[in-house]
C-alpha cells in the first residue's frame, strides 16, 4: 500500500511548480505577495483547488490569478508532462486570517482574566 493517494502526491508536484511560476515566470504585480499554501486535487484528478495566502488584498491576487490562469496552466503542463492536467482553481486561504483572530480573542481573554484575578487589599 503507497504511504500517499497518487492526487496527494500531484498536488505537491503542482504545488511546487507554481511556487516557481510565480516567483520567476509571472509579473503581475497583483501576485507579488502571494504564496500558495496547499494544493487539494479531486481523486479523479481532473481539478486542482489551490489555495493562497496573501499581504495584499485577496481580491486583487483573484484577479492576477484569473488573468494568468491559462499561462500558469500551460506552463504547469510542460513542467508536470501529465497525462491530463488538470483545471485549476484559485481560493483565498482564510486559515491564516481565522488563526490571527483567534490569537487576537485569546490574548484578550488572557488580559481580562488577569485584570479579573488581581490580589484585592481585603486579603
Amino acid at each position: 500500500m503507497k504511504p500517499y493517494a497518487r492526487a496527494e502526491r500531484v498536488g505537491v508536484l503542482i504545488q511546487g511548480a507554481l511556487f516557481d511560476i510565480l516567483r520567476k515566470s509571472i509579473k503581475d504585480p497583483r501576485l507579488d505577495p502571494v504564496t500558495i499554501t496547499g494544493v487539494k486535487m479531486t481523486k479523479d484528478l481532473k481539478l486542482a483547488r489551490v489555495y493562497f495566502a496573501t499581504s495584499g488584498n485577496p481580491e486583487d491576487a483573484a484577479k492576477g490569478f484569473k488573468k494568468a490562469h491559462g499561462f500558469i496552466k500551460k506552463t504547469l503542463a510542460g513542467e508536470l508532462e501529465l497525462r491530463y492536467m488538470p483545471d485549476l482553481q484559485f481560493l483565498y486561504d482564510e486559515s491564516i486570517d481565522y488563526a490571527i483572530h483567534m490569537d487576537t480573542v485569546i490574548k484578550q481573554l488572557n488580559k481580562e482574566n488577569e485584570t479579573d484575578h488581581s490580589p484585592t487589599d481585603k486579603e
